[in-house]
């Protein structure tokens, strides 16, 4: 058995799996480890692609691709007694990245791990602000004894760059009937069967994506959907610490909406933030709404 197994879902990621896969087979001071790809239907270079490298590849029907039921398929190829899970389009920042995530798992009762999310060149300023709010240069732990203040960040989980024990996932399982944000469906299981969730900012990638004021509109509708059929919205410290970063963040482009040569970013920024505000408040409240009308406000048709 090898010790590690890196999980990729791919399509169409040609141009970025050619500067991930160096990257990954890069890494140094690492135990022995495969790559496994379930690529859904690519009709680019990317098979072939993968195929120049020692990748194990499974090709399954573009349709059949779900988020969760996607990953615990990638999970169950896998021989690696800790997976890897990186998005096709999160580099490496480092030839160390790997080691690092892999550093935690001294502690038994660490279950997951995962990475810093740095912007990519040419990001928006409502991605740079926001990785930089969620993803912090300061490493914690979250511990189910005690959630040391952490707010909505003590579920906060990314699958795009992490590590999870395999007897974990076995025992947990990325949740099916989500259609999306699978990862933070995984991670309130693992932290609610009492493992520990380990945040390394020493095991960065690069992977960020720009948003249009709809786009981002849509995207927390159904954060807010699922956040609240996770019951993770009416945990302790959620709302408040959610709130108090969402202010924190638009008080920083009213600032920057001030000065003259920033005013014109600054304002895309203020509507997007509060585009982000409404839809999550929608999603939150997605009960009320007619289902013709949630259909149309979801982005990831989480209602059919």
């Amino acid at each position: 058995m090898v010790d590690l197994s890196i999980l990729l879902l791919t399509k169409n990621g040609r141009r970025d799996l050619e500067r991930l896969l160096p990257a990954v087979y890069g890494q140094r001071s690492i135990p022995s480890f495969e790559v496994i790809a379930v690529d859904s239907g690519s009709t680019d270079e990317t098979v072939e692609l993968l195929r120049k490298y020692p990748v194990r590849l499974k090709q399954i029907p573009a349709h059949t691709f779900h988020h969760a039921r996607t990953r615990n398929l990638a999970a169950t190829l896998a021989n690696g007694r800790t997976l890897i899970l990186l998005s096709q389009d999160a580099i490496p920042a480092s030839d160390l990245w790997l080691h690092k995530l892999m550093s935690n798992f001294d502690d038994p009762r660490v279950g997951a791990v995962y990475g810093r999310q740095l912007p990519k060149h040419g990001s928006m300023s409502e991605r740079q602000e926001t990785l930089d709010t969620v993803y912090g240069a300061h490493k914690f732990v979250k511990d189910p004894a005690h959630r040391n203040g952490l707010g909505y960040r003590f579920y906060h989980f990314s699958d795009a760059n992490a590590a999870i024990r395999r007897s974990v996932w076995q025992a947990t399982r990325f949740p099916e009937e989500l259609k999306v944000f699978e990862d933070l469906g995984i991670a309130k299981r693992i932290l609610d069967n009492g493992w520990k969730i380990v945040y390394e900012p020493e095991a960065p990638v690069f992977h960020s994506h720009n948003h249009s004021t709809i786009g981002l509109f849509k995207r927390y509708f159904d954060i807010g959907y699922t956040l609240k059929s996770l019951k993770i919205w009416d945990a302790p410290g959620t709302r408040e610490s959610l709130s108090r970063d969402a202010w924190r963040m638009l008080g920083r482009k009213i600032k920057r909406a001030h000065r003259c040569d920033k005013t014109r970013a600054a304002g895309d920024g203020i509507q997007q933030d509060i585009a982000k505000s409404v839809g999550l408040f929608l999603g939150l409240n997605q009960g009320c709404l007619p289902l013709i009308l949630k259909r149309h406000l979801s982005a990831f048709r989480v209602f059919g």
